[in-house]
Formats: C-alpha cells, sequence, structure tokens
C-alpha cells in the first residue's frame, strides 16, 4: 500500500511536470516568426563575432603572385613570375593572447545572455497582452452591471422628483453618472481593440484560442540565482576583468616568428650559379611598444573593470529590491481579494433579505438587482485582482531563465 502511494506521487508529479512543459511550450512560441527569425540571426550574429574574435590574435598567411615583362633585352621580351607564402605571427604576448582568447568567450556569453533577455522580454510584453485582454474583458463586464445600477438609480430618482422628494440635481448626478460609465465602456472597447493590434506585432497567434499560465510565486533564492540581468552584468564585469588584462599585455614584451617561402624565376640581367629559385625565409623578433597613452589605456581599461564589478553589486541591490516590492504588492492584492469577497457575501446576505422584501412588497425588484449587480461587480473584481497578481509575477518571470 505504501509503494502504491509512492506510484501515485510520482505519477501525479510527472504529469504536473508534463502539464507545466505544455504550458512552457506553447508560451515559448508565442512571438511570431518574423521576430524569431530576428532574435536567431542576433544569435547567429553573436556566435560569429565572437569566432572572429576569439581568434583575432592570429595573422593571416599572405600568398602572392606576380609576373613582370620587360623589353630591355634585345632579344625579345622577357618574362618573370614570382610566387611567394609569408606570414609573421606573435606566439607570445605576456599573457596577452590567453586573455584575449577568454575576453572573447565572455563577450559572447554576456552578449547571449543579453540577447535571451530581450527575447523572454519581448515574450513577456505579448504575454502581458492576453492578461490584460482578459482583464479588459472583466473590466467590461463589470461596468455592464454597473450600468445597469445606475439606469435603476436614474429610474428612482426619476420618481422621487417626479414625487417632489428629491431635488433636480440627484437626478441630474445620476444621468451624468450613466453617460460617463457609458463613455468608459466605449474606452474600454477602444483599449481592447489597441491591445488585440499590440498582440497582432508580436505574434501571429489566435489570442483567444492561447492558454494563459498560472504563473506562482518564486522562492528569492532562486530568483536572484536565474536572473538574466544580474548573468548578463556578472559576464559583462567578467569580460572587463580579461579586457584589462589583455590591455596590460598589449604594452608588454611579444615574441613573433617570421617566415617567407619564395619561388621565382632568376633576374636575367644577374645570372648567378649560388642563387636558388626557391627559397625560405625565416625569424623571430622580440618587440614592446612604447606609447605615451599607454599608461591611460591602461588606467582606462581598470576604471571599466571597476564600473563593470560596481554595476553587478548594484543590480544585485535592484534584484533584491525588485523582489521585495512585487512580493509586498501580492501582499496588498491579496488584502483586495479578501476584501472583495468579504463586500460579495455581504451583498450576497443583502440581495436574499432585500429579494424576501420585495416579494413582501416592502421593496422593489429594483432593490433586489441592485444587491444583486454589486454582488457580480465585487465577484468580479476578485478575478481582476487574481489577473493584476499575475501581471506582477510576470515582471519575475520575465527576467528568468527556463521558467516560461
Amino acid at each position: 500500500m505504501k509503494g502504491s502511494n509512492v506510484l501515485k506521487r510520482l505519477y501525479l508529479l510527472c504529469s504536473l511536470l508534463f502539464i507545466s512543459s505544455l504550458g512552457a511550450d506553447e508560451l515559448s512560441e508565442i512571438l511570431s516568426g518574423t521576430k524569431e527569425s530576428l532574435f536567431d540571426y542576433q544569435f547567429q550574429g553573436n556566435e560569429l563575432q565572437s569566432d572572429i574574435l576569439s581568434k583575432s590574435w592570429i595573422n593571416p598567411v599572405t600568398v602572392s603572385y606576380g609576373k613582370n615583362y620587360t623589353t630591355q633585352f634585345r632579344t625579345g621580351t622577357v618574362d618573370t613570375s614570382t610566387f611567394s607564402v609569408s606570414i609573421d605571427q606573435p606566439i607570445f604576448k605576456s599573457g596577452g593572447i590567453y586573455y584575449a582568447i577568454k575576453y572573447s568567450g565572455a563577450l559572447r556569453n554576456a552578449n547571449r545572455t543579453d540577447i535571451t533577455l530581450q527575447r523572454r522580454q519581448m515574450i513577456g510584453d505579448a504575454v502581458a497582452v492576453l492578461f490584460n485582454l482578459k482583464r479588459i474583458r472583466l473590466e467590461k463586464e463589470k461596468m455592464r452591471y454597473q450600468i445597469e445600477n445606475d439606469t435603476i438609480d436614474i429610474r428612482q430618482k426619476r420618481d422621487s422628483y417626479e414625487a417632489g422628494i428629491l431635488d433636480s440635481s440627484f437626478l441630474d448626478q445620476a444621468i451624468l453618472k450613466k453617460s460617463q460609465d457609458e463613455t468608459a465602456l466605449l474606452e474600454m472597447r477602444l483599449n481592447e481593440m489597441e491591445l488585440k493590434q499590440r498582440f497582432s506585432v508580436l505574434s501571429d497567434k489566435n489570442p483567444d484560442k492561447l492558454r494563459l499560465p498560472k504563473l506562482k510565486l518564486i522562492d528569492k533564492q532562486n530568483y536572484t540565482r536565474k536572473n538574466l540581468e544580474l548573468k548578463r552584468d556578472s559576464l559583462h564585469a567578467l569580460e572587463m576583468d580579461y579586457k584589462e588584462k589583455t590591455t596590460w599585455a598589449k604594452y608588454l614584451p611579444t615574441v613573433s616568428l617570421h617566415g617567407q617561402y619564395i619561388d621565382g624565376d632568376l633576374n636575367p640581367l644577374f645570372p648567378s650559379p649560388n642563387l636558388n629559385e626557391s627559397y625560405y625565409n625565416y625569424g623571430f623578433s622580440i618587440s614592446m611598444p612604447i606609447d605615451v597613452n599607454a599608461f591611460s589605456d591602461i588606467e582606462l581599461s581598470k576604471v571599466e573593470k571597476l564600473r563593470a564589478a560596481t554595476e553587478v553589486i548594484d543590480r544585485k541591490h535592484t534584484v533584491n529590491e525588485e523582489y521585495d516590492w512585487i512580493r509586498n504588492s501580492l501582499h496588498i492584492l491579496d488584502k483586495k481579494i479578501s476584501l472583495a469577497r468579504k463586500d460579495e457575501k455581504i451583498y450576497g446576505n443583502l440581495y436574499k433579505v432585500t429579494k424576501n422584501l420585495a416579494q413582501a412588497g416592502e421593496k422593489t425588484v429594483y432593490d433586489a438587482n441592485v444587491m444583486k449587480n454589486s454582488q457580480q461587480i465585487r465577484r468580479l473584481d476578485q478575478r481582476i485582482y487574481s489577473i493584476d497578481k499575475q501581471l506582477q509575477l510576470l515582471k519575475l518571470y520575465v527576467r528568468m531563465e527556463n521558467v516560461l
């Protein structure tokens, strides 16, 4: 029996992971093909640029071929040809080669992380539009209940005004309130159209057929560990550290090998049995530049390194503050949901009482409908606040790796 329970738990866990992965796959592919292609080109370009940079210390091999003609000789035109292969390659730069390779790797990873962050933020924008579409539809439904209450309020105030109980200003305010709410409903429809247009720019999917994720608060340690902005800045700091070392090495001794292979026709003007048509030139050199800007260049690289390291510290503080702010905002939204739930219960009880009084002739059906509509409004408020919580959590998720 105990083993059976363990199997059930494992099955449930696997099912949840499978469902979660389905949602993740669906959202990771929310962007249009054009947007995805642009990001793919950015990733490919970054890889190629990094490959070029990592091999930039290798000097090119120069291959040349030349052919000359001369009419200097009375015997006729004489032609000579020359083929050569030459190279001048540094093999030791006081650590500069090693740190240049390390620098290109850090730059590759920093740029890759930045592109990943840009893509995730765009995915987050698309998902935020989906949440806001759902939210504005709830707001529209809520406003319809409010307009219905406004209509009832106008009817009741008109009856009181005609009976001489109320002043005309009360009726005027009720009419104005209904007009304002109807205008607000039109604005919501316009906002809904704008949201759909924004989504169509980001995605070619049908927003009505996409499933919204159910986001939960991630623990602070996990959020910090997977935060893409912090990872990018840390990689940038590492990049600047290697760049400083590369700058130092630039002004230290360099050992280079140089070689040349030449295969060419001998000059007929100076024939000599001691000369070869094909031969090698080779050797080595030790060099060290003396540059008046060396100190400033090294100090600049040091300042850039310190600035990048400080940006990491500042980013850690920002990440912690962002997390705390969102967590506190979630607590406030939970309190709003709790208040709306209490109000819904109160209006529900008032509706029952008013309905019974209406049946007894002491209240009108309109009074009961007002209570019922108010109950529905507070019920919709709970769903709206829940979406607000999801929008807050989305701000965390888009800055993390592999969570959507």
